[in-house]
C-alpha cells in the first residue's frame, strides 16, 4: 500500500510539473479571465478538469485492456513513456524564452467551461501524456481503487491550478511577475522532468 501510495504521489507530483509549464490550457485559462472575469476563467478551469477525467480514464482503461491482452508490450511501452517524457522536458527547456502571446484571442463569447472542455479534449498530447506517465510509473495491472485515485489525482490538479491561474492572472503586477518568471520556471520544469524521465528510463533498460 505504501509504494502505490508513493507511485500516486510521484504521478502527481510530475502531472502538476507539467501543467504549469504554459500550454493550450494556460492561454485559454489566463485569456479568458483578463478578457472577460476571474469566474469565468475559473469556469474554464472547470471545464479543463472535466476534459482530463475523460483523457485520464481513457488512457487507464486503454493501457489496463492492452497488457490483460498483450502482457509483453509492458516494457516497450514502459520506455516509451519514459522518452515521451524525455521529448515533453526537452520541449519545454528550449521553449523557455518563448513569450506568451494573450491577446490572441479576446477570451468573449461561448461558455467558459465548454471552452476549457473542448481545448482539453481537442489537444491529443493530453492523452499521450497521461499514457505516457500511466505506464512508465505503473504496474503492469492498475486496481480499481488506484485508477480511481489517480482519475480523480489529475483532474484535481488541473482544476486547482488553472482556478489559481484565473483568480490571480487578472491582477496586473502578478501577471508582469509570472511573464518574467516564465524562462525561469520552464527550465526548473524541463530540468525536474527531464531527470524523471532519465530515472525511469533507466529502471525500465534495467527490467529487460
Amino acid at each position: 500500500m505504501t509504494s502505490d501510495l508513493w507511485t500516486i504521489v510521484s504521478i502527481g507530483l510530475v502531472q502538476i510539473m507539467a501543467v504549469v509549464s504554459p500550454g493550450p490550457s494556460f492561454l485559454i485559462t489566463a485569456q479568458t479571465a483578463v478578457g472577460r472575469s476571474r469566474l469565468d476563467g475559473v469556469k474554464v478551469a472547470l471545464g479543463l478538469g472535466a476534459g482530463t477525467v475523460i483523457w485520464s480514464s481513457a488512457a487507464l482503461l486503454g493501457l489496463n485492456v492492452l497488457f490483460h491482452a498483450v502482457p509483453p508490450l509492458f516494457l516497450a511501452m514502459k520506455i516509451f513513456g519514459a522518452l515521451f517524457l524525455l521529448w515533453i522536458a526537452y520541449k519545454i527547456f528550449t521553449h523557455a524564452e518563448a513569450p506568451l502571446d494573450l491577446a490572441g484571442r479576446d477570451g468573449t463569447g461561448g461558455s467558459p467551461f465548454a471552452k476549457g472542455f473542448l481545448v482539453q479534449i481537442g489537444n491529443p498530447k493530453v492523452v499521450v501524456f497521461f499514457g505516457s506517465i500511466f505506464v512508465a510509473m505503473l504496474p503492469a495491472f492498475v486496481p480499481t481503487w488506484m485508477a480511481v485515485v489517480l482519475i480523480g489525482l489529475v483532474s484535481f490538479n488541473e482544476v486547482w491550478w488553472y482556478s489559481l491561474v484565473a483568480l490571480f492572472f487578472g491582477a496586473g503586477p502578478v501577471r508582469a511577475f509570472y511573464l518574467r518568471a516564465k524562462a525561469g520556471i520552464d527550465r526548473v520544469v524541463g530540468l525536474f522532468l527531464g531527470a524523471v524521465g532519465l530515472k525511469l528510463l533507466w529502471a525500465a533498460w534495467a527490467e529487460h
